[in-house]
């Protein structure tokens, strides 16, 4: 006997285009829903965690559902294993690329970075050596998501605690080195920068003149946690507990001066405090991206 497979759900109406411009966005958490709904005409955007919503149907859409059709979406996945050495999930792939063309978000981003190895899932985004058979591995799965969801990437640079002696190349250079073969764009967490730059002992500043700036179509603020290694030196880690911090706040002013406005999240997932203190953090990144808006000339807002 045949059975009949009901449709997928329709995509919801688009009422962004693509990009959505110079706007603080936050994290999307569900116990602000109300007041977010309460809230009118907000400015900004809302980001998510793609596998939370992998699941065919239930609150976790409902509330989506409710978000996206008065603001426009970022798409950010954290299971995909980009730098993996194995082959793409392909049923994870499918579920992704299904959650793109539900909900049609402006934005669609992903790791760099591996959290799988045989069967085993790691609920860590994991650091790669910077080589050319790395690069290589990255640079076809990225085709893969591209081919499949029918639309352009963001690749996220990481927030790293040790290094590989057998990379060949720098950090910012590999991902130039991505952009420019698999044509995706990139995805700047600011704090990221920071994180990795104190933790390895080098200059952010450095670490962003070599970045491609003219790639960055998202950035990402958040706040992060001390520790101490094994030697008592300062570790510091990308916890999403707080808020951001001054020298993040100023490192990113410096990304805006250059770069020119582009869309801001606000990340944070643990220890979620009240929805006013999450807005207020957006607002003051939409205080600098305003102040920046008609400031750079064209001309030097794509140079890097």
């Amino acid at each position: 006997m045949s059975t009949i497979k009901s449709a997928p759900p329709a995509a919801l109406p688009l009422r962004f285009a693509t990009p959505i411009g110079g706007v603080a966005g936050t994290s999307f958490k569900p116990e602000h829903l109300p007041a977010i709904l309460e809230a009118k005409n907000r400015r900004g955007f809302f980001e998510v965690h793609a596998e939370n919503y992998m699941g065919a149907g239930g609150p976790p859409h409902r509330a989506l559902e409710a978000i996206r059709r008065d603001h426009p979406l970022s798409l950010h996945g954290v299971c995909m294993s980009i730098g993996g050495p194995r082959p793409l999930d392909k049923a994870h792939l499918a579920r992704f690329r299904s959650l793109v063309a539900r909900y049609q978000p402006a934005l669609v981003s992903e790791h760099l970075a591996w959290s799988t190895h045989e069967t085993s899932f790691f609920n860590d985004l994991l650091p790669l050596p910077y080589t050319a058979a790395t690069l290589a591995c990255v640079c076809d799965h990225i085709d893969q998501v591209q081919e499949a969801t029918r639309r352009p990437l963001l690749l996220e640079n990481p927030s790293t605690y040790l290094a590989f002696r057998e990379s060949s190349m720098r950090e910012t250079e590999f991902i130039r080195a991505v952009a420019e073969r698999t044509g995706c764009g990139l995805l700047l967490d600011v704090n990221n920068v920071f994180i990795s730059a104190t933790n390895h002992g080098y200059s952010a500043l450095d670490y962003l003149a070599d970045f491609p700036l003219s790639r960055v179509e998202e950035i990402h603020l958040a706040g992060h946690a001390e520790q101490a290694d094994d030697e008592g030196d300062l570790l510091l880690i990308d916890s999403h507990d707080g808020p951001v911090t001054d020298a993040v706040w100023k490192l990113y002013e410096i990304v805006i001066r250059r770069r020119g406005p582009v869309p801001t999240l606000i990340e944070w997932d643990s220890k979620i405090p009240d929805w006013p203190v999450l807005q207020a953090e957006a607002a003051a990144a939409q205080a600098i991206l305003d102040r920046h808006h008609s400031a750079v000339p064209a001309g030097e807002r794509h140079a890097a």
